[in-house]
């Protein structure tokens, strides 16, 4: 039996055009057979004169269906540009946001930060844990593997220099520049480029780690463009925003989005109250203005979800002015402080408390010789009003106390036992320092490490128990640093003793005995470790 041949791609545009040939030349005939169609280039011959055809017999009329009423007639076309009809109302078109930036940019400026790095480790270690992945200055058990093996283990401190970048922007004509703590902390050397060019060195006024905000000053005298604050709180979701910064080097880059949520508490401080917006925020945008459409800084971008797509979070400039003036006129940020910690209440929480709808914050636990505990507050309390504004979330009660003057006496109402409580609080000074140094016993210069309590809403946005300290930030230089401790990490223990507030860490340090290595239990990510460091 004779086999048929498999079929090859190449045997398919040979048949293929054969089909396509076939039906080019059956079309031509049919086309030359058809009568042509009248045009002033090709008209049609004369025909003969026909006698009329008669008339047809007239056919009896139907008649007329009824008819619902019709729809009004669609609104007339608009002029080109003007507003756009959709059948039912009309909307006005995003104006162009040319004219804005152009007036905004010359005032956006980018930072560049040089800082002097020292870590631990030999050749098979890196800074920055390029080689293994390690995180900053902490050997991976792969480098300490081979630097042990290689005989390189207890290597005195080396130091090379990091560079970072961010962006600000100019809100005086003096130079003054708001930027993130994170972006200038721990320089050595700042520099301030601006949009034409101009390459400036700038100094620190001040700085807020808990807010994430620093104020910087161009060093060199002049008139400079700014750009004026606008009001955050009468933002609305879904108005839109434009951020101009400094994404990965790239200067000068203006993104637009809406403002997607507000009040956002994401565990980045003991006071969140953040913008969220869809406008694209990246690494180098920190610290960059967030303006509304009239051109005002309504925010100052800050945050963004790692491998979220258009979520990026911004300080409100109802917060950040406050803090500004408190950094240009004292260098420092002093805040009120009751002494209690407060938790959400849930829809849960509030039935339980007999309260009609989740409001408020929490009372759940008050550190002995505070103002709370002095004026009669009890845990269970939950606080609805303090000094006259009422507490509709949780976060409202920390960033009003901390506003409020240290020693004004404020009325702040309480829901105890299913009534309304008014005490009287004496308003004292928030007691750790503003630096982001840790109140120790060794003293806060000696370890080099700040730390905060973990608040249930930082536990549950790091996905862990609220157990232990958290680490906010670390000297890169210090002993605690230079032993691998990391911003991030979790103090779990000091000198084998559980820690858990503020309180019992600085009483465990005050404990230690001088010349003996400390030692640190940490939760980092999955892994519990131990370090130890010697002062």
């Amino acid at each position: 039996m004779r086999k048929i041949p498999k079929l090859q791609l190449a045997s398919i545009p040979r048949f293929g055009a054969f089909l396509a040939l076939v039906f080019f030349l059956s079309a031509f005939a049919a086309w030359a057979q058809a009568p042509e169609a009248a045009s002033p280039q090709n008209p049609l011959p004369p025909q003969p004169e026909l006698a009329p055809p008669a008339p047809p017999a007239p056919t009896p009329t139907p008649p007329a269906p009824t008819l619902a009423p019709s729809a009004p007639a669609a609104p007339a076309a608009l002029a080109p540009g003007g507003p756009v009809a959709d059948g039912s109302k009309v909307l006005a078109p995003l104006p162009s946001l040319a004219p804005m930036v152009k007036k905004v940019k010359p005032a956006v400026v980018n930072i560049f930060t040089v800082k002097t790095v020292k870590f631990r480790g030999g050749p098979w270690s890196s800074p920055r844990g390029r080689f293994f992945g390690s995180p900053d200055g902490f050997e991976s058990p792969e480098e300490e593997f081979f630097n042990n093996f290689f005989g390189f283990q207890g290597q005195q401190p080396r130091e090379f220099k990091e560079r970072a970048l961010g962006s600000g922007f100019i809100f005086d004509a003096e130079g003054y520049i708001i930027t993130n703590n994170h972006v200038v902390d721990g320089a050595d050397d700042i520099k301030v480029k601006l949009d034409d060019g101009q390459e400036i060195p700038a100094e620190v006024i001040g700085k807020d780690p808990k807010t994430d905000i620093a104020l910087l000053k161009l060093t060199r005298e002049g008139v400079y463009p700014f750009i004026s604050f606008g009001d955050s709180d009468k933002v609305e979701i879904g108005d839109w925003l434009v951020a101009i910064g400094n994404p990965y080097g790239l200067e000068h880059t203006v993104t637009a989005g809406i403002l997607s949520a507000r009040g956002r508490a994401i565990g980045a401080g003991p006071y969140d109250d953040f913008l969220q917006t869809d406008a694209s925020i990246n690494p180098g945008n920190s610290g960059g203005p967030l303006l509304n459409l009239a051109g005002e800084v309504v925010g100052i971008n800050s945050m963004i979800v790692a491998g979220g797509n258009g979520i990026g979070f911004a300080i409100p400039s109802s917060m950040a002015t406050k803090i500004v003036d408190k950094l240009r006129n004292f260098g420092r940020v002093d805040r009120g402080w009751l002494g209690v910690y407060i938790q959400e209440v849930t829809p849960e929480l509030a039935k339980v408390f007999g309260l009609d709808e989740p409001r408020g914050a929490l009372v759940g636990t008050i550190q002995a010789g505070t103002p709370a505990e002095k004026a009669g507050m009890l845990h269970g309390d939950v606080v609805l009003v303090f000094d006259g504004k009422p507490i509709k979330q949780y976060q409202e009660l920390s960033a009003n106390v901390a506003d409020t003057p240290v020693g004004k006496v404020c009325d702040v109402v309480v829901w105890r036992e299913g009534k309304e409580v008014t005490l009287q609080v004496t308003i004292g000074l928030f007691p750790e320092s503003d630096d982001g140094s840790a109140q120790t016993g060794a003293g806060p210069t000696d370890l080099g490490i700040a730390v905060r309590e973990l608040t249930p809403d930082a536990a549950r946005s790091l996905g862990v128990d609220p157990v232990g300290l958290l680490v906010e930030s670390v000297a890169p230089d210090s002993p605690a640093g230079q032993a691998g401790i990391s911003s991030k990490d979790i103090i779990l223990e000091v000198d084998r003793e559980k820690v858990n507030t503020i309180r019992d860490y600085r009483r465990v340090l005050a404990q230690h005995k001088k010349d003996e290595p400390f030692v640190f239990f940490i939760r980092r990510g999955e892994a519990n470790i131990y370090v130890t460091f010697t002062l």
